[in-house]
């Protein structure tokens, strides 16, 4: 079945970036307040760790 009216084919549409799906999490910049705590934590720990010394 030739291409003759100029329409792309269904694999040129399916690698097209555009409409690929997206990945889940890839692009993902929220965090939950646990998260947050949980950085936080670590940090103040570390930091009263190098204090301490």
């Amino acid at each position: 079945m030739p291409n003759s009216d100029h329409q792309a084919t269904k694999a040129e549409v399916q690698s097209t970036e555009l409409n690929k799906l997206p990945v889940p999490g890839q692009e993902d910049t929220e965090f939950s307040a646990e998260e947050a705590a949980e950085a936080f934590q670590e940090n103040q720990s570390s930091s009263s760790k190098s204090q301490d010394q």
